[in-house]
């Protein structure tokens, strides 16, 4: 990475968000390597298939730098020609002067543009897995861990049936699990564009092995084997279809709406004094308000999630604006859109695996907010014990009504704690229930704990399996 300069604009994606990783991957030194090996392997399989004006040093020379790029020579070259590719071809030549004339003989741009994508996207995905993969853990841990502790569940963010603190935790781990699987499913199915030619008709190669179509077939496969890939498409324009940008961006959207419930979910749950993330002892919350916690990193994280949302319709965009075989706007979007989003939800996915990690709860507070409403839940409970007990269903009903109106007075109108237990014990309706017994919060979350450990047993063991080399990985969030 070039020093920093502190003249002119950085990306934050650069310098506070995406890990070394994801950046290494996205870097020239990256992109441009690729171009050499695949120009590299183009020459060997054309040399195994025939083609004798490539040398045995020729290949000697493209493979001794491979690496060792000279990029202020490139930069000189695409000054005078405006052309990127013709740029590094030259100055490729000029590295491994055997192979002059003979590197990217028969290609076209897209040979080396697109296929170098495709290997840079598949290795980003990989490293998504990872950082999906420990997300999932972490939050299994979690759940794991707060399975059996009644919490406030909401729905519309209003008061309803009890959860479990680690219930929920679950569906936050089911989101990320769901966008592994979709990762996984566009890995397995991600296809080369492999060698194809200008328009993708193979005409070029058709005519370097003298007519010879088996020849043209065999090109292709060898160079697509040989990066690591089980089949090219079988038809192309000059580019791969640009459907399969669209289609990672819509899953790297995905990812990021994850991201985003999660980390809004500890931001409420953090504005309710109930759960929060990790504060550590120096940070300062607000410049101006000295006892803040805010959530910054949930925040942080919500926001590079919006940003990849908004992202996703321009792969599609792209996609739908391709012209017969190829026109050269997707070029300029291409190169800002899929990694821009891949730096930014490699920055999401560190956050919510440190934030996960290291979640605060508050067992207290949520206790005095399940017991707030408890009683109003608590009703039919109450009801149906007091008519075990002999009582008349009806008129309970209306006692328990009247009292429910007269405590919901008094929490609303007068910001008085909810007294509607006290007023049902003093009501002789209610004197041979058992109030301990009924109010016992353990009584109204159903089957949280017991989904807590089937989603364990039948989603994170098989992924945890898997994936066991790629868990416990670290996470260095820079600010």
């Amino acid at each position: 990475m070039h020093p920093m300069l502190h003249d002119t604009y950085e990306s934050p994606l650069v310098t506070r968000n995406a890990s070394p990783e994801m950046l290494r991957l996205f870097s020239p030194q990256q992109r441009y390597s690729l171009w050499r090996r695949l120009w590299l392997e183009l020459a060997r399989c054309q040399r195994e298939l025939g083609i004798t004006r490539i040398t045995d040093d020729a290949i000697r020379q493209m493979a001794d730098k491979v690496d060792d790029i000279d990029f202020d020579r490139a930069a000189e070259w695409e000054k005078k020609l405006r052309h990127d590719v013709m740029a590094h071809v030259h100055t490729f030549e000029e590295a491994a002067p055997a192979a002059k004339g003979i590197i990217h003989l028969g290609a076209t741009s897209q040979y080396v543009n697109d296929n170098a994508d495709l290997i840079i996207y598949r290795e980003a995905m990989r490293l998504v897995v990872m950082r999906l993969v420990n997300v999932i853990d972490a939050l299994t841990a979690f759940a794991a861990q707060w399975k059996h502790l009644p919490t406030l569940g909401y729905t519309h963010f209003q008061p309803a049936q009890l959860v479990t603190v680690g219930k929920r935790a679950t569906l936050w781990a089911q989101d990320f699990a769901l966008d592994l699987e979709a990762v996984e499913h566009r890995i397995n199915e991600l296809r080369f564009r492999g060698v194809k030619g200008t328009t993708g008709t193979q005409a070029s190669f058709l005519t370097l092995f003298d007519g010879d179509h088996l020849k043209c077939d065999v090109l292709d496969s060898m160079v697509t084997s040989r990066f690591g890939f089980t089949e090219s498409f079988v038809v192309t324009g000059q580019t791969y279809p640009r459907k399969v940008d669209a289609q990672i961006g819509n899953i790297l959207a995905n990812i990021a709406a994850s991201v985003h419930r999660f980390a809004n979910d500890i931001r409420l749950l953090a504005g309710l004094k109930q759960m929060e993330e990790p504060f550590e002892k120096d940070q300062v919350g607000s410049s101006a308000m000295a006892y803040k916690r805010n959530p910054m990193r949930c925040e942080r994280a919500t926001g590079l999630a919006r940003f990849v949302i908004s992202l996703a319709s321009s792969p599609l965009q792209t996609a739908a604006e391709q012209w017969f075989e190829r026109t050269l706007d997707d070029s300029s979007n291409k190169r800002l859109s899929l990694p821009e989003m891949f730096l930014a939800i490699d920055g999401c996915l560190q956050i919510v695996i440190n934030v996960a990690r290291g979640l605060v709860v508050y067992p207290k507070t949520i206790e005095a907010a399940v017991m707030a409403e408890l009683p109003f839940m608590a009703t039919e409970e109450i009801l149906m014990a007091a008519v075990r007990a002999g009582g008349d269903r009806q008129e309970l009903h209306e006692a328990i009504r009247t009292h429910s109106m007269a405590a919901a007075e008094q929490v609303k109108l007068h910001g008085k704690p909810n007294d509607l237990i006290e007023r049902l014990q003093a009501d002789t309706h209610f004197a041979k229930v058992n109030f301990d017994e009924v109010l016992n919060p353990q009584r109204f979350v159903g089957r949280s704990a017991e989904q807590v450990d089937a989603f364990i047993n039948k989603v994170v063991k098989p992924i945890r399996a898997k994936y066991v080399k790629l868990l416990n990985q670290s996470v260095d969030l820079r600010v």
